[in-house]
């Protein structure tokens, strides 16, 4: 098993474990059996991410796999929102989020590595970070900590709605007004989207003629992850205009979902 790069472990514990993840945090909890790993957020009340995770069901409790810089501010907000409930919430240096060749699939992506948490004397090794990142970027999802830090983007800016990581239907959580309301009333206008291109680098302009789409967030090789505005996408591809990003010609990855969405955002342009 081998150390997956900046991650730190939180553990809960307790009769109430389930019911304090119920009502603050982004994913279902419901129907969770040991062994399954989800995939979800806690988020301001504003609607924005606070730190997002892996997190892995227990015969206890639930272990939190979640970035080492997160870890801390995460644990502080779920103890404040404990109030009276029995859970015992804990940083558990003792162990690590692992890579191997068992455990739990990741709820992002079949295409990423399979993960888990274990001891920290059982592991063999350190996950390769350039590895790791060129498989990330490949299966197109973003991460904490590198395309985003806390507070700044939505879920959807980050496609948590489509990796399983919201349930709308749950009963409430923290920044769920803000949440639903953006996909009731259909406002999501930003999302990540997968490009190639020969000049990227993060932060470098995405651009579709003169329209700033948005950035690069992160890169492999010729590859990268760019926060994009999907609405000017849709008029630059209606009007047939060339993507560069870094000032270079570049191409987005046209995901059956974003092409789904595109194919909205302009019918709702044509009815204005």
């Amino acid at each position: 098993m081998h150390r997956l790069p900046n991650r730190a472990i939180l553990t809960l514990t307790g009769p109430d474990t389930l019911a304090l993840l119920e009502r603050t945090v982004t994913h279902t909890v419901a129907d969770w059996t040991e062994g399954e790993a989800r995939y979800g957020a806690l988020l301001t009340p504003q609607g924005k991410i606070i730190a997002d995770y892996i997190a892995h069901r227990t015969a206890d409790g639930v272990q939190i796999d979640v970035h080492e810089d997160a870890a801390d501010d995460l644990l502080k907000r779920l103890k404040m929102f404990r109030l009276r409930s029995a859970v015992e919430i804990s940083r558990d240096e003792t162990l690590a989020a692992v890579s191997g060749e068992s455990g739990d699939d990741d709820p992002r992506s079949a295409l990423l590595f399979w993960r888990s948490v274990a001891p920290v004397s059982d592991v063999t090794g350190e996950t390769d970070p350039a590895l790791y990142e060129k498989k990330r970027i490949a299966a197109g999802v973003p991460e904490w900590g590198r395309d985003y830090r806390a507070a700044e983007v939505f879920p959807t800016d980050v496609n948590m709605d489509l990796m399983h990581g919201i349930d709308y239907k749950k009963g409430c959580f923290v920044g769920q007004e803000v949440a639903s309301r953006m996909k009731r009333k259909a406002l999501i206008r930003k999302r990540t989207v997968q490009l190639r291109g020969s000049a990227l680098a993060p932060g470098a302009e995405v651009r579709a003629g003169e329209s700033l789409l948005g950035t690069v967030t992160s890169v492999a090789g010729d590859e990268g992850l760019a926060l994009i505005r999907t609405d000017r996408f849709a008029q630059s591809v209606k009007a047939k205009q060339a993507v560069t990003a870094g000032g270079a010609p570049a191409e987005i990855e046209g995901a059956p979902w974003l092409i789904a969405e595109l194919a909205s955002l302009m019918e709702a342009g044509a009815n204005e």
